[in-house]
């Protein structure tokens, strides 16, 4: 196991009716900002009952934060944040807008161009302080409730930024805000968790047993009630299942003294800027023919994934690997997924563009061990198709 250092300042408050919880986790004199995304928090009734349990203090409310949040969508924000004298940020949704939220906080605090922030730089700048945040989860998939990182999306591409300073405070998690979800949003959500564990798990041994043991029970427990939660919204016990396993996913406990890869995210943020492909359908798509190509790199913990997540202990080594592949992309598809890159009307004569964006992003050594050159990539972007 590597050596490693593990913080996670934010309180979870998880279960049914938790409102008015923020009474209590928001300061009594803070002027808040609340921010969402489209109408669905209001449609559904979640606004009015975040500004009920808000009480007396001074609000203020920033919606239209985009699935793939625009920096600048977030930049018009900064400005209300320093106009209003917002001293506290509420957001309510999922994984975009507490992404945007996040790069709110920082940005709102820098004097410089906010673009130095993104970690797309050579060297990413910090802002000094960052507003306090708190969220309150409509949508489980990101694990941004319980982390200090981000995505956005900037000119032409998206960008990945982190900083110890945007850990929220607080995350109220209740599984029934999510009952109103469409059922391809779910899916994502799943897909999204797993491929999350698996790109810190699906790498190379590190003898990190606890890590390897939470990860798997993760993905078995996601294979359980994938199909489930997504045909029969309002189960609440598989709902709150998933809710539980997208913030562990990503909240750093199973990421810690083991290498990671980020392969499939990578390719993943190209296909979803340059074809609008949703963020955990690109995963869907991508990580099977990761797998494909780089099964000697990976093969004793995908040896490991078969055995332990899908109980294959029998028959020859590659054709064990082989069937856990299939079986991951057959668990995608029997969510309502599709898993190749045609299904999305992207064709072989488009993977020029795509490897170009990669080597304009200089995402030109991906991987564990950084050995997914742009020539690699492409192998993968042709297994998908």
């Amino acid at each position: 196991m590597y050596n490693f250092e593990f913080h996670n300042p934010t309180r979870i408050v998880f279960g049914k009716d938790r409102f008015k919880e923020l009474n209590r986790l928001v300061p009594d004199q803070a002027k808040v900002l609340i921010l969402y995304g489209g109408g669905s928090v209001k449609q559904f009734g979640t606004l009015d009952k975040v500004r009920q349990a808000l009480g007396d203090r001074r609000l203020v409310e920033f919606g239209g934060i985009e699935p793939n949040p625009r920096y600048s969508t977030l930049m018009r924000a900064v400005e209300v944040v320093r106009d209003e004298g917002i001293d506290f940020l509420l957001a309510v949704g999922g994984g975009s807008v507490m992404d945007g939220t996040k790069f709110i906080a920082l940005a709102a605090n820098y004097e410089g161009n906010a673009e130095d922030l993104l970690t797309s730089r050579p060297k990413p700048a910090q802002a000094p302080t960052a507003h306090p945040i708190g969220t309150v989860v409509t949508l489980p998939a990101t694990g941004s409730e319980m982390n200090s990182g981000g995505v956005i999306s900037h000119r032409g591409g998206k960008f990945v930024f982190f900083s110890p300073l945007v850990y929220p405070r607080f995350s109220i998690l209740d599984p029934t805000l999510t009952f109103t979800l469409p059922p391809t949003q779910v899916a994502n959500g799943v897909i999204d968790t797993f491929i999350h564990t698996v790109e810190q798990y699906v790498t190379v041994p590190a003898e990190a047993r606890f890590q390897d043991r939470t990860a798997e029970g993760i993905l078995r427990t996601l294979i359980e009630i994938g199909p489930t939660t997504v045909a029969n919204p309002t189960d609440y016990d598989a709902r709150a299942n998933l809710m539980w396993c997208a913030t562990n996913g990503l909240n750093g406990l199973i990421g810690v003294g083991v290498p990671q890869d980020w392969t499939t995210h990578m390719i993943g943020h190209e296909l979803t800027a340059l074809f609008g492909i949703d963020h955990a359908k690109t995963l869907a798509i991508l990580q099977p023919a990761v797998w494909t190509v780089r099964r000697e790199q990976k093969r004793a913990k995908l040896l490991q994934y078969a055995e332990r997540v899908w109980d294959l202990r029998e028959g020859a080594e590659d054709a064990r690997i082989d069937e856990a592949i299939a079986r991951t992309r057959s668990f995608f598809e029997a969510l309502g997924v599709a898993t190749r890159l045609q299904a999305y009307g992207v064709t072989a004569d488009r993977l020029d563009e795509i490897v170009r964006a990669l080597e304009e992003h200089g995402m030109t050594a991906l991987g564990e061990k950084r050995e997914v050159t742009p020539e690699v990539s492409r192998r993968i972007l042709e297994e998908a198709l």
